[in-house]
């Protein structure tokens, strides 16, 4: 009763004052600690089982095992814990106790270990081959975890909906979206496929890997208990895959039905009102995170800070960074995004440095954040630094973006022999986009014989985007060269490209243009 109110210490008060205690009663007190956290005082108490002469049950010790596979600086203990049980044959061997022990090692990334842990049972049940298939997935061992579905049934143990979820995250990989449907098939045979949780999970696969999103919305039209998990699971695949005016409909729609939103739900309608650069629906969605008392969520408020400074209002962005009371690396990135994107460099290496000053560490996105601000401004002298400084700092690996950012912001400037000098001397190949950037900054500065030794190496690294034969296109057109113009033009033609045009989106009142 004590340890269900988390009154830790009137059941320890109990314990000691008990003048019988039988294994239940340590039981029931190593149970109490374990459930409120106290772990540490769990582990002294199991010591004093074995003091007295008492054997813990194998109930037990699974409870203590999955702690340890939680908590990073416990898993000494757990393996100690292992070995106990194969020195101590006093301990039954439990298929319970097994499935922890599997459990544990393959949150310890020993994946040998969980191996020879699952073949070693003599009893293996349907959490034990779930809990098996779950780590081969965690492990990205796809073809281990579907042989391990087919030999379960093998030997006649049948998958529950708890296995065809976990094997549901395998299929959205390419070249398993056959399995994923034949999941989907058992699952209606079984009859568990109305299960909320199982229609989320298959609404994700079928998201994710490419299918049309006619799939997820039949199974989504045809589930009869829509919780908040399957509204959000349709409503972010629909902005994930661009379509945002879809997911702002269903958003309305799931407000109309008196589904309350939670924060899963408000990161994907936010994420579509940034797609289409819609102020107005963002304000509006502003408002209902401010009445659902989302607005101390930190990853809601990095969203709007996101939203508002690609909608193009700066100052939304900077009064949402205000308010919030607990700010991560995230949210001083998103701001110094947010100064990059509309051109004011100083403002944002100002904040970056306020960032390093209040003992906020930056990481690889903050200085990406950093190097475009950089690059939008024109602040050469201050990129060069901040990236020689991470590079020979060496605690935030740089990336290709990294390399491409400097790449352009120092061939925007001119300064193209630098910029090639980065190209030879940088630890990774190149990316389409640096050879672009390069390929730009030569036609901005006229520097045609260089653009005529990168053509070839653009063309390559992009063989089929448009855009690099009409950058190349533009070139020869400028500086005269007729006939080269002519050879991109029929090379085009022989690949069947085809030039995609912009397009811009006003807003203005009630109207969008």
């Amino acid at each position: 009763m004590y340890a269900k109110f988390s009154d830790v210490e009137s059941a320890r008060q109990v314990f000691d004052t008990s003048s019988h205690r039988d294994p239940i009663t340590w039981n029931s007190l190593i149970n109490c600690y374990l459930q409120n956290g106290c772990f540490e005082e769990a582990l002294e108490v199991l010591k004093d089982v074995y003091f007295h002469g008492l054997v813990p049950k194998p109930e037990l010790l699974a409870s203590v095992v999955s702690v340890c596979g939680r908590k990073i600086g416990s898993r000494r203990i757990g393996r100690q814990i292992h070995a106990l049980v194969v020195v101590d044959e006093r301990i039954g061997h439990s298929v319970f106790l097994s499935t922890a022990f599997l459990d544990f090692y393959f949150r310890c990334d020993d994946y040998l270990m969980a191996l020879r842990v699952f073949d070693g049972m003599e009893v293996k049940n349907e959490v034990s081959w779930t809990a098996m298939i779950s780590g081969c997935i965690a492990n990205r061992d796809y073809d281990e975890a579907f042989a391990c579905f087919r030999a379960m049934q093998a030997e006649g143990v049948f998958p529950n909906r708890v296995t065809s979820i976990a094997l549901l995250q395998a299929c959205a990989e390419p070249g398993f979206v056959k399995h994923g449907k034949e999941i989907h098939g058992y699952a209606f045979r079984r009859g568990f496929e109305s299960c909320s949780t199982f229609s989320s999970a298959l609404i994700n696969m079928y998201c994710h890997c490419g299918e049309s999103l006619h799939l997820a919305e039949l199974i989504f039209e045809g589930s009869c208990c829509r919780d908040v998990v399957l509204w959000s699971s349709v409503i972010g695949s629909y902005s994930r895959r661009g379509d945002s005016h879809r997911a702002l409909e269903l958003f309305n729609k799931m407000r109309s039905e008196e589904t309350e939103p939670n924060h899963v739900t408000l990161l994907a309608v936010i994420s579509a009102c940034t797609n289409i650069s819609s102020l107005k629906c963002g304000c509006g969605l502003h408002g209902h995170v401010f009445k659902c008392g989302f607005s101390f969520s930190i990853s809601v408020g990095n969203a709007l800070i996101n939203m508002y400074a690609k909608c193009g209002c700066l100052d939304g962005s900077r009064k949402i960074f205000l308010e919030m009371w607990n700010r991560d690396s995230v949210t001083w990135s998103s701001l110094i995004n947010a100064y990059g994107l509309h051109g004011c460099g100083k403002q944002a290496l100002q904040l970056f440095y306020e960032m390093r000053e209040r003992g906020v560490k930056p990481d690889a996105i903050t200085i990406l954040a950093v190097l475009s601000a950089c690059n939008h401004a024109g602040l050469v002298a201050e990129g060069q630094q901040i990236f020689k400084q991470v590079n020979a700092d060496s605690k935030i690996p740089l990336t290709i973006e990294h390399y491409a950012c400097l790449v352009d912001l120092l061939g925007r400037s001119g300064k193209l022999e630098d910029a090639l000098e980065i190209l030879r001397t940088m630890p990774m190949k190149p990316s389409a986009r640096v050879w672009s950037s390069l390929v730009s900054a030569c036609k901005l500065h006229g520097r045609l014989d260089i653009a005529e030794m990168l053509a070839p190496h653009l063309i390559r690294s992009e063989p089929n985007n448009t855009g690099n034969y009409t950058l190349l296109n533009m070139i020869y057109a400028e500086h005269g060269h007729w006939l080269d113009t002519e050879q991109v033009r029929k090379a085009m033609k022989l690949q069947r490209l085809m030039k995609c045009y912009g397009f811009s989106r006003i807003e203005a009142g009630d109207e969008s243009f």
